[in-house]
Order: C-alpha cells, then structure tokens, then sequence
C-alpha cells in the first residue's frame, strides 16, 4: 500500500508562501488531491490534479493562488501557496485518488497523509 508524507506546513503571516510536498512510497498513477481541515470544520477540498499533471481544478477559495504539481519521477506532488491568508489555517492532507482523475470529492481517494499544519497569522 502506498504511504503519503506531507511536508512543508508551518507558521507564516497573511500574505505569504507556503510550498507544501507529498512524498508518496511507492508510484502513484492515480489522481492526487489536497485537502484541508481547519478547527471545527468539516475537511474540505483544495486542489487536485490527474495521473499525468495536464489537468488541474481548484477550489474557489484557493484558485489564483494556489499551484498544485506533481513530479512523477519522484512520486511527489506539491502544493504553492501564495497570498495566504488566515482563513486558510489548517491542516492540510495530501490523498491519493482511485482513478486517473483529480477530483474535488473526498470519497474518490482511498490513501491518506498524516496531513501538515499551516497557520496563517493576520
């Protein structure tokens, strides 16, 4: 089974950056997604790309500054945050799709980080 290590979370004030990684063990030709859970909410999508790193979707609260890559040769897919601001504190898990798609919903993605604080300070 493929294991999925986040890194790269941390503490940052608003308007700044963040380069979020996901090392997965073993190759991953599925979609990847990023996700988020911030404290007393329900975990919500990010970001996800598909097998091949040609498609991209976003959720609107991140879309214009929020990258999400990937690096098949590493197995590792990267999330660029910039223009952070606080409500994006949380913490952010990094999932592993069942299908070639990236997709927005939870129950497509059956491998789960340990996830990666990242707090955003006004």
């Amino acid at each position: 089974q493929v294991q999925l290590v986040e890194s790269g979370g941390g503490m940052v004030q608003a308007g700044g950056s963040l380069r979020l990684s996901c090392a997965a063990s073993g190759r991953t030709f599925s979609g990847m997604g990023w996700f988020r859970r911030a404290p007393g909410k329900e975990r919500e999508f990010v970001a996800a790309i598909n097998w091949s790193g040609s498609t991209t979707n976003y959720a609107d609260s991140v879309k214009g500054r929020c990258t999400i890559s990937r690096d098949n040769f590493k197995n590792t897919v990267y999330l660029q945050m910039n223009s952070l601001k606080p409500e994006d504190t949380a913490v952010y898990y990094c999932a592993r799709g069942k299908y070639s798609d990236g997709t927005s919903k939870t129950n497509d993605y059956n491998g789960w980080g340990q996830g990666t604080q990242v707090t955003v300070s006004s």
